[in-house]
Order: structure tokens, then C-alpha cells, then sequence
């Protein structure tokens, strides 16, 4: 909007000044600006506190203090490590806070202000208490606020939960939080900051909790958690065991606790999903994409149902009007082309309504100089999404402007031929039409007097009893038809969602017809099943309809909503897309949400991901980096539970053979180094396009359960062998960690098939990495030089482990599949009703 006003004047014709700068400075200087300290977003003091300051970081603190009192330092090894992991998390979640912190100033939501009677559009932080704001369809009421002048519908779901619609007049409040779906009015701000409605709000969720995390954060946390609390007992029963039970030197005691207590901590699957999610966050932000919830990442890899609007998504943003028809039904003789548009002019220029229909119609009649004529206002009815049509009246007549269905209703056949004939076309049609004792006249009872601005129009005394004694019929005048060009890339993208196996159901306000012509031009499969929103009476009849239609047309916002849920209790993964107030709902409950930035201010700010440039067709993109994340962190997490499982299962071996604990701390950390960490991040990096498919923390066991099983019976038989030959605990020890070695490249080949050149290079260079620990740092890593005897052993269980994992492998899988399908799991579960098995 422009800086300068011409004329800032209140429904009444009231000059509005607003705030001076000297005031505004005053409320700046005691801290009443509009600036929340409550953020959902991490501080940078949050940032290193999480890194820093965390459970497993306590435990290392604790084993190298007690390493140390025990003055066994080489076993130190794995702090270098812990260190470099922390620093790491840091500088990215650092390095991302940043870019989203431009990008979000980008996005920031403004506002216009009235100050020193000059209208200015400002960053909504930037607001002051007591600063007048203008506010308008699309706009989200940035702090609480009382309404000065003029009116709006604002819905107030986000807040309350109920969708109504709720008309705010002069010295009704409005909260911040609730968003403008039409009209336009002047409002004073009286709270701001940290005092507003939303604010308090935002500082009760946070209260209660970080709220709902990704499937994959959830396991994880769950894993680290249970691990947390399972190593305290673990560790002292290894401690007492070696030290009491086995009579080994203090010293001893500790370091194979510490070597079993290490083993069992994830120390590097928290930090490679932070930093995946991290790089994912700053890959997107340099394509356009804001996330203002990392989670959507995830969420939007698993998307097999994706709801999009055809307005500013299958379409580009702009309407533009394309014809102007006089209907055939126009009882008015002296109605052409020429008053029909005089009459627009009229229509367009009284209407309060700034949608994007509106502002095409406002352009045609700029484009083509059509002056207004001499038509004396009485009262304007905005457009809402449940009537789907605004209304005007004046001192000569009613006139209604909208969806042809909702204005005719019964009587739409009359005239539904000569729209069909535009609708097939994929044009959207509006239908003007005049009303005779339209309940807007009625409502002319206490301002049928006043014009726009508030005051008596001239001449129009007694106007309301005029209108009174009109007959009531609605009398079709033209159609203004508009069209919406297809984006480019709307056909390519829709095509591969189909190959991914990603259904798409079209939900739109416009008619079905025409929404459904658009759909099938932008190659979207099943396009030609459609139904009219309107004759869905029920939340059956949604359910019902979501597994027969792909398109749906007069939508209302609330059944956008059921949509979204209906779907969700089908088991679907459901993303919206949407640029309007009236997708806000659905979007609100879908389990990700897409915003086009050229849409309302709203809707950006409800939405999870931002497309800044509006581009739909980086859609296809957002949904890879997702799929590379959460597959690659999958596969990689794999590599760090063969570590836990092998360090648990082997601790509870030594606990029941009473041995002491085999391996030292820093053996682990060499095989953790070379077979777990290193090329869990290598892989991390690598594209992944694979559908992602069951659940997270099944994937993940399975594929590191028979490693770990591998490494348990393998090192635990070459630990008893050693004992019955009476093999030096160095050389077990040594041998323990080849094998662990060996056993832990079998899990990265078998993880990274199919094999390509970067696999191949992880594969090589971490081995090459190991030897040379081996051989030339084997004294920091208590790599000892063995017996032929134990060598022997070694290689005997090393090619016994390839067989083991082999078939441990296929046993899983096997295993797998029979409880993956479900004629088996029906099959079990009445095996387990009819014995009574948990009872």
C-alpha cells in the first residue's frame, strides 16, 4: 500500500490521524512495542544449551573423570569425539537458525498503520499500543484490538475451535491470533507484546511441552531415554561383578565398565539427525522453501495424500476477466455490455472486498476506463465463503455478485446451459444478478440512511421503505467470466506424485465443473470425478465421498476441514496446500501444510512450510529432501543400534558367565569410528528418492538386529575359546575388536546396496581408515599384536560370523514379512483370543 494517503477517513468521514512519531517513540522507549519474546523457534543460548548440557554428555563427563582418577588415559579416546559432535551440532543448528532468520524476515507479517495521518506498511513487531491499523480480508490480527470504524467477519477457529463466522462492528474486540475473512475496518491496539491474547497462548503451549514431534524424533528420544535409563544399572552391576566377584584390579573394573557403558550410548544418532534436518532446512531455503516447523520434512516424505486448491496451485495467483455476457434471462431491456459494466464499475467500487476475484474485477474496469455512474449506496453485504456471494444495495436496486448455484438456487437450471457452455471450458463464471426485497434491505431497519462512509446519503430518505415494498425475486443480469492460466509446471508436477504413488484430491471453492476442467488440463489423474460440495450433507457423506471423488467443488472452509480429517482416519498422510483464509482450517489440521506465499498473510503464518517464490512446482524437490533425510537417517541409524544392541546384549552375557567385560573403551571407540560413525554420516548425504515405507524404529531393528546378534555369539564364543585355552585378556580383547570390525563392514555393505561410486569410496575409505589406526596407532587403541592361536580363532569365528549374519539376515526378513502381512496378523491375533494366551 502506499505510504501516503490521500484521504484516511473512519466509516463516519472522521479524519483519522493516528499516533504521532514522538508518541510512537515514548511507547517504544517503555517497551509497548509488539515484539513477543515468547518464540517457538530455539534462542541461540537454547541452541548450545541443548548441545551442551544433556544426559549422555553428564555420563561422559562421568566416565572420564573416573578414567582419569584411574589414570587410564589412552581410553580418553572417545571425548575428542563427543567434543567434535557437540561443536558440530552447534555450528548447524546455528548456521540454519540463521538462514531461516532471513528468510523469515522476508516472510515477517506487516501491517498498515496509520500514523501522523499518513497510512504505512510496517513489520507487525514493529507495532506500538494504541497504534490505529488498517485490516482486511486475508489479514491475521496481529495483537488485540478494538474495532474503531467499518466492519469484518473474522473466524476465530485457531483460537476457539469454532469455524463461524463473526461480524465485528465498531467497539467490538478482536483477538490476535483470529484472522479477517472480509470487509474492512479501523481498529486500535490494546495489548501488544507478550500481553496479547496469542502470546499467552503461545507461552501455555510451551508450558505444556515442545507439543507433537516427527515419527523419527519421537523413536529416537524414546531410544535414548530407555537406554538412559538402563546403562546406571548395567554399569554398576559390570563394576561390582569385575571388581568383587572376578577379582580384578580396580582399575581394570572401571575401564570395562566404561567400555560397556560407552557401547551402549547412541553418542552420534542424535547429532546426525539434527545435522541432517539441519543441511535439509538450509538445501531448501536456498530453493525458496520456508520451514517454520522442521518436522514438516519428515511429514511430507510420507505423504500419499496430497489436498490442493486450484486457485494460486494448479493455477497461477492472478485472475484476469475474460468476457463480460449479458444473460439470456435479463428482464432489463435496456441492460447491454455497456451499462453491465457502468454497473460493475458501480458494484466494484463500493464492495469492501479485496479477494483476488474482486481485485481482477477492479483491473478490468481500470484497463478499460469504465466510469461509474450515478448510483447512491445504501448498505454493502461482503462476500463470505458460506453464502459464496456479496451483495450492494443502493437507492436503484439490490444486486447480488457470486456463484451462480448460490444466487439462483432453485432456479439455477434456468441458467445453468448458458454457463456450461464456459464452465467446460475451464473458466470460472460469477453471476450478477439484481434482487427485489433483498433481506440486505431489510436489514436497512437501523442504517438504510447511510452510505459507506456512515453519514445520510442525499436524497435517499425513505429508501428502506421503497426497498421494502419490492417483491423478492432474484432477476439474472450477466456473467463475468475469469480465467486462471495453468502454472507450467503444474502438469509435470502432478505426474510425479502420480508415479510416487501420491493421490491428489482437488478442494476448491469454485464450481466443480470448472475445477474439474482445470484439474484434467493439469494432467491430474481421476480428474473427471467430481461432485459438488454442497450436496454433502454430512460427515458420512465426506467420508464416503473422499474414497470415490478426486475433485471437489463448492467447498466450504469448514468441509475442507472434515476432508482433512476424513482422509487422516483412512490412515493417510495428508499435506494441504493453500493460499487463502479459507484454507487455514484445513491446513491447520493436515499433518503438513503448505503455504504459497502471493496467498494471504494468514495462511503463510498457519502454514508449515512457505513456498516464497509461490512456485508449486518445487514441490517435487521439498518432498526428495524429506525422502533423503528420513531414509538415509534410517539407514544410518541402523549402523549405531548394532553398537547398543551388541554393548547390552554382551554386558548381560558377562553378567551371567560372570566375565569381565571383554573389550576397553577405546577399541570402542575405533570400531565406532570406522564402522558406525564415519560412514553413518557419509551415507547420510547421499540422495534418496525411495518412497518411505513402515515404521521408523521396525525399519531400524531389523536391519541392525542380526549384526548385532552376529557380534554378540561371534565375539562371546571367542571370549569362552579364549578362556578354555587360557588366552591373554589383551589378545581376546584384540580379536574382539577385528571381529567387530569385520562384522560391522558386512552391515555397511549390506545397507548400501545397490553399490555406486560414492558407496564404494565410504566403503574403502573407512578401511583404509581402520588399518591404519591399526597398524601405525595401535598403542592409543589397545591394538596388541596376538597369539598365532587366538589369529586363528579370529579368522575361524570371522568367517562364522559371515555365515550367522547371512542367515540371521534372511531369518528377520522372513520374519518380517509374515508379521508385515496382514491375512497373517488377523490369522495370529485369533490364535490369541482363542487360547487366551495374555490372559
Amino acid at each position: 500500500m502506499d505510504t501516503n494517503s490521500e484521504n484516511n477517513l473512519d466509516t463516519r468521514g472522521v479524519p483519522i490521524i493516528g499516533l504521532t512519531s514522538e508518541e510512537v517513540r515514548e511507547r517504544i522507549d517503555k517497551g509497548l512495542t509488539n515484539h513477543t519474546d515468547i518464540s517457538t523457534q530455539k534462542t541461540v543460548g537454547q541452541i548450545v544449551k541443548s548441545n551442551l548440557l544433556t544426559y549422555f554428555n553428564l555420563i561422559f563427563l562421568i566416565l572420564t573423570v573416573l578414567l582419569c582418577i584411574v589414570g587410564s588415559f589412552r581410553n580418553l579416546t572417545f571425548l575428542p569425539v563427543i567434543i567434535g559432535n557437540t561443536v558440530i551440532g552447534i555450528f548447524q543448528e546455528l548456521r540454519a537458525k540463521k538462514t531461516l532468520d532471513k528468510m523469515s524476515m522476508l516472510n515477517a507479517p506487516h501491517s498498515i498503520v496509520v500514523r501522523d495521518g499518513e497510512q504505512q506498511q510496517i513489520q507487525s513487531e514493529e507495532l506500538v499500543k494504541d497504534d490505529i491499523i488498517i485490516l482486511s480480508a486475508g489479514n491475521q490480527i496481529c495483537a488485540d484490538a478494538t474495532v474503531l470504524s467499518g466492519s469484518i467477519s473474522v473466524n476465530e477457529a485457531l483460537l476457539t475451535g469454532e469455524s463461524d463466522e463473526i461480524k465485528k462492528k465498531s467497539g467490538d474486540r478482536l483477538m490476535s491470533g483470529s484472522f479477517v475473512v472480509s470487509g474492512q475496518c479501523y481498529a486500535k491496539l490494546d495489548k501488544v507484546g507478550n500481553e496479547s491474547y496469542i502470546s499467552q497462548l503461545t507461552a501455555q503451549a510451551k508450558a505444556m511441552g515442545d507439543g507433537e514431534q516427527s515419527e523419527m524424533i519421537r523413536y529416537i528420544n524414546k531410544l535414548v531415554k530407555w537406554v538412559g535409563i538402563i546403562i546406571i544399572p548395567v554399569g554398576i552391576i559390570l563394576f561390582c561383578q569385575a571388581y568383587i566377584m572376578n577379582g580384578e584390579t580396580f582399575k581394570k573394573s572401571v575401564v570395562s565398565m566404561v567400555a560397556a557403558v560407552l557401547g551402549m550410548i547412541p553418542e552420534g544418532l542424535y547429532l546426525l539427525t539434527t545435522v541432517a534436518l539441519a543441511l535439509s532446512t538450509i538445501r531448501l531455503a536456498k530453493k525458496q522453501v520456508l520451514l517454520h516447523d522442521m518436522k514438516s520434512i519428515e511429514t511430507l516424505a510420507r505423504v500419499d495424500v496430497l489436498c490442493v486448491d486450484k486457485t494460486g496451485t494448479i493455477t497461477e495467483p492472478g485472475m484476469q476477466v475474460t468476457e463480460l455476457v449479458i444473460s439470456g434471462r435479463c428482464g432489463d431491456t435496456e441492460m447491454d455490455k455497456r451499462a453491465f459494466a457502468h454497473l460493475l464499475a458501480d458494484y466494484s467500487a463500493v464492495i469492501e472486498d479485496n479477494n483476488a476475484t474482486m481485485e481482477a474485477i477492479r483491473a478490468y474496469v481500470a484497463k478499460n476506463e469504465i466510469e461509474k455512474g450515478s448510483r447512491t449506496l445504501l448498505k454493502t453485504q461482503p462476500f463470505t465463503s458460506a453464502n459464496k456471494y456479496s451483495k450492494v444495495s443502493f437507492v436503484e436496486g439490490d444486486y447480488m455478485l457470486g456463484a451462480p448455484e448460490f444466487i439462483m438456487k432453485d432456479r439455477y437450471e434456468e441458467i445453468s446451459e448458458e454457463i456450461e457452455e464456459y464452465q467446460s471450458k475451464g473458466y470460472r463464471v460469477l453471476l450478477m444478478a439484481e434482487q427485489s426485497g433483498s433481506s440486505a434491505m431489510a436489514d436497512t431497519e437501523n442504517a438504510a440512511d447511510t452510505d459507506k462512509s456512515g453519514q445520510q446519503a442525499p436524497g435517499v430518505k425513505g429508501a428502506a421503505d421503497m426497498a421494502s415494498s419490492r417483491a423478492g425475486m432474484v432477476s439474472p443480469i450477466g456473467y463475468i467470466v475469469l480465467s486462471n492460466p495453468i502454472r507450467e509446471n503444474a502438469e509435470s508436477t502432478f505426474t510425479y506424485f502420480k508415479e510416487q504413488g501420491v493421490a491428489i484430491k482437488v478442494i476448491s471453492g469454485d464450481n466443480p465443473a470448472t475445477v474439474s476442467e482445470v484439474a484434467k488440463r493439469a494432467g491430474i489423474d481421476g480428474a473427471e470425478n467430481y461432485v459438488d460440495a454442497s450436496t454433502l450433507a454430512s460427515e458420512k457423506d465426506i467420508t464416503e465421498a473422499v474414497d470415490k471423488y478426486t475433485v471437489f467443488g463448492r467447498v466450504t472452509p469448514k468441509q475442507k476441514q472434515l476432508i482433512v480429517r476424513a482422509l487422516q482416519k483412512q490412515k493417510h498422510t495428508v499435506a494441504m496446500t493453500g493460499d487463502g483464509v479459507n484454507d487455514i482450517l484445513a491446513m491447520k489440521d493436515a499433518d503438513c501444510s503448505i503455504a504459497m506465499a502471493s496467498g494471504s498473510e494468514a495462511a503463510a503464518q498457519a502454514a508449515q512450510t512457505v513456498l516464497l517464490d509461490s512456485d508449486f512446482g518445487r514441490m517435487p524437490y521439498v518432498v526428495f529432501e524429506g525422502r533423503q533425510v528420513v531414509n538415509n537417517i534410517q539407514r544410518s541409524a541402523s549402523l549405531f543400534l548394532v553398537k547398543n544392541i551388541f554393548s547390552l546384549l554382551m554386558a548381560i552375557f558377562s553378567a551371567i558367565f560372570a566375565i569381565t567385560y571383554p573389550l576397553e573403551p577405546s577399541q570402542i571407540s575405533l570400531i565406532s569410528m570406522f564402522t558406525i560413525g564415519l560412514p553413518g554420516f557419509l551415507l547420510a548425504l547421499e540422495p534418496n528418492r525411495n518412497r518411505i515405507e513402515g515404521n521408523f524404529m521396525v525399519n531400524v531393528m531389523l536391519k541392525a538386529l542380526p549384526a548385532g546378534l552376529t557380534d554378540v555369539l561371534s565375539v562371546g564364543a571367542l571370549v569362552i575359546c579364549g578362556q578354555v585355552f587360557n588366552l591373554p585378556s589383551e589378545d581376546i580383547a584384540t580379536a574382539g575388536t577385528m571381529l567387530l570390525a569385520v562384522v560391522g563392514f558386512m552391515i555397511i555393505i549390506k545397507i548400501s546396496h545397490p553399490f555406486n561410486k560414492m558407496k564404494y569410496g565410504v566403503l574403502l575409505i573407512n578401511i583404509i581408515g581402520l588399518l591404519f589406526c591399526g597398524l601405525f596407532l595401535g598403542r592409543l587403541f589397545a591394538i596388541e599384536s596376538i597369539s598365532n592361536i587366538c589369529f586363528l580363532l579370529m579368522v575361524v569365528f570371522a568367517f562364522a560370523a559371515e555365515s550367522m549374519f547371512r542367515y540371521l539376515t534372511l531369518f528377520v526378513e522372513k520374519l518380517s514379512s509374515f508379521f508385515g502381512d496382514e491375512k497373517n496378523r488377523r490369522k495370529l491375533r485369533r490364535k490369541i483370543r482363542k487360547y487366551n494366551i495374555f490372559k
